[in-house]
């Protein structure tokens, strides 16, 4: 069904209406109407449109040149052989009356034919704007998948980065009485300043929308924020965390989605020391 609809909105049977396809299309048109009572009805709904704007805008003669029309037929004189013969008077008002006629119905006509022309403009600007929306639509698709790739791509360098740099220790943090299953293991760099969380081992529980876990370095006695994460079904395999030099041990707190200032202690889930 969604075939048909797309089929007349196309375009196509205004084109048929207007007789500007060619005999291949004008068959192609014919059979769908055979086949779909959807597609004749629309196609009768067009021509009934053309036709009724067409009476609507034609113009009516004046009173005054109707009257001379009707005098000059009544007044008509026929000679002894049958012949018609008029008035040098009578024969100019028929003529003039003739000639208006006809620019009457040339100006009907034409404006008939400007119509079609304007509403098989509006149909193919419309046809050309609906394939505009598509491929701006595809460019935006195709600009995010690439994004994503890209982002892909680095994280993946990242990675390797981790697991190939010497300088880079891992430590793993323990779950605490608030959840002592839970495990964290994360990969730090004093030399580079780098802090990353290893997301596909972890073991923690799936947070809610409302909250999420954070990640926090003590320096001297002091909790110092490294940013937060999520643990979910998507979870990527590796997550890089806020730049820190030095450090004596990690920890993650739950907090409210965004992180808090300073841990919530009885919300602690791991800690861990060098």
């Amino acid at each position: 069904m969604e075939d048909i609809k797309a089929y007349i909105e196309s375009g196509i049977l205004e084109l048929y209406v207007l007789g500007d396809l060619t005999q291949a299309e004008k068959l192609q048109v014919e059979e769908m109407a055979s086949k779909y009572p959807a597609v004749k009805a629309e196609l009768d709904e067009i021509e009934r449109s053309i036709e009724l704007f067409a009476e609507n805008n034609a113009v009516v003669p004046s009173e005054h040149l109707r009257d001379k029309i009707i005098n000059s037929i009544a007044t008509t004189d026929y000679g002894a052989d049958g012949t018609l013969n008029l008035k040098a008077e009578e024969t100019k008002d028929n003529v003039i009356s003739l000639a208006t006629g006809k620019a009457n119905n040339f100006y009907k006509y034409a404006f008939a034919a400007c119509l079609a022309l304007l509403l098989a403009s509006s149909v193919g600007l419309m046809v050309l704007y609906n394939r505009l929306q598509q491929s701006n639509t595809q460019i935006a698709a195709l600009q995010l998948d690439k994004q994503h790739f890209a982002n892909v791509v680095s994280l993946k360098d990242g990675e390797l980065e981790v697991l190939q740099d010497a300088s880079f220790k891992f430590l793993k943090l323990k779950g605490t009485a608030k959840s002592p299953v839970s495990q964290v293991t994360v990969a730090w760099s004093p030399a580079r300043k780098k802090v990353w969380i290893d997301m596909r081992s972890m073991k923690m529980p799936v947070n809610d929308k409302e909250h999420q876990y954070q990640l926090w370095a003590l320096i001297a006695g002091k909790l110092v924020d490294l940013g937060v994460f999520d643990k979910n079904a998507d979870t990527i395999d590796m997550k890089e965390m806020k730049s820190i030099a030095s450090a004596d041990a990690f920890a993650v707190t739950l907090e409210p989605r965004g992180g808090s200032p300073s841990p919530t202690m009885d919300q602690m889930m791991v800690i861990g020391k060098f």
